[in-house]
């Protein structure tokens, strides 16, 4: 899907005519029509009535999407300004999944298209390492969750997010829309690596509400957020987590429940302190630029529901 297409739809849509869209465009109406006509046939559905124009439902649905689309790509232009033409380079993105959700992919894209000259490469992270990796060098940047307080990193909070409980659909709260945290802190947790860092086993297992009262723990053993969902479906633990991973990693027979009194926890960007290439900071810029776009936030799915 290209930028310049999806901009020639919305002008249409704000001008109410091809051919005025096209004179804001300084383009030929054949072209704009060709545009919309090209983005029309890679989505499958008009977007479009003609005479006159109006949006279809299809066209409707799309629209915000199209409107973020641009604005995150004015957003990366604005962040990456000071980079153009400067030489080639490389940014090692870590993720521990599923990261910021939606908004990890979407600043990665409108990075690339921003700053081309500047390659990304994707490694994914567990639990043990999702901070050390960018500490001892091995990724320069990482989308982690929960945000870390930590001297050797900058951290961006890019969301917050409720917290859920994953477990059995089939277990005790079958049928519940909401749990509290009084009704979770005994459960058995689904155990983590003993490598893991304490922020990571205190927010899985929601040791601020505990009072000092300690962690009962399954026989799971979890190093990734995949390795968390299976052994929630093999009975082997539950897990507290933020609830875009409810919807990333949602394995038959288990369900996401709010809870509902539980603080809302963040995802987060966290790269070296003593980092200093303009390439990260404009990095760090369209990440946080975006995370605070109104259009982004609106695209993203409301929490998952209970059992």
């Amino acid at each position: 899907m290209q930028l310049r297409h999806v901009e020639s739809f919305l002008a249409v849509v704000e001008e109410g005519q091809f051919a005025r869209a096209a004179s804001r465009l300084f383009l030929s109406p054949p072209a704009v029509t060709g545009h919309v006509r090209q983005l029309e046939r890679e989505l499958g559905t008009p977007l479009l009535h003609r005479s006159p124009v109006s949006l279809t439902p299809a066209g409707l649905r799309f629209l915000p999407h199209a409107q973020a689309m641009v604005t995150a790509a004015n957003a990366a232009s604005t962040a990456v300004k000071d980079l153009r033409g400067t030489r080639e380079t490389v940014i090692r993105v870590g993720v521990m999944a599923p990261g910021a959700a939606e908004l990890t992919p979407a600043i990665l894209r409108a990075f690339v298209h921003a700053q081309p000259r500047t390659h990304l490469t994707v490694e994914g992270l567990g639990f043990t390492d999702f901070l050390s990796a960018v500490v001892e060098h091995r990724v320069d940047v990482a989308f982690v969750r929960p945000a870390p307080e930590d001297e050797r990193v900058v951290t961006d909070t890019l969301t917050l997010e409720p917290r859920i409980l994953l477990t059995l659909a089939a277990g005790e709260f079958a049928g519940a829309e909401g749990v509290r945290l009084d009704d979770v802190l005994d459960l058995p947790y689904v155990r983590l690596p003993e490598a893991t860092p304490r922020l990571l086993s205190d927010y899985g297992s929601f040791a601020k509400a505990r009072n000092g009262m300690d962690v009962r723990w399954g026989v799971g053993l979890a190093t990734s957020a995949q390795d968390l969902m299976t052994s929630v479906a093999a009975g082997w633990g539950v897990a507290g987590t933020l609830h875009s991973l409810g919807r990333y990693y949602r394995a038959p027979g288990t369900c996401a429940i709010p809870v509902v009194d539980a603080p809302w926890e963040a995802s987060a960007l966290v790269s070296r302190r003593d980092d200093p290439r303009p390439e990260i900071q404009a990095f760090r810029d369209l990440a946080v630029t975006l995370a605070r776009d109104p259009e982004l936030s609106r695209l993203r799915p409301p929490a998952p529901p209970g059992c």
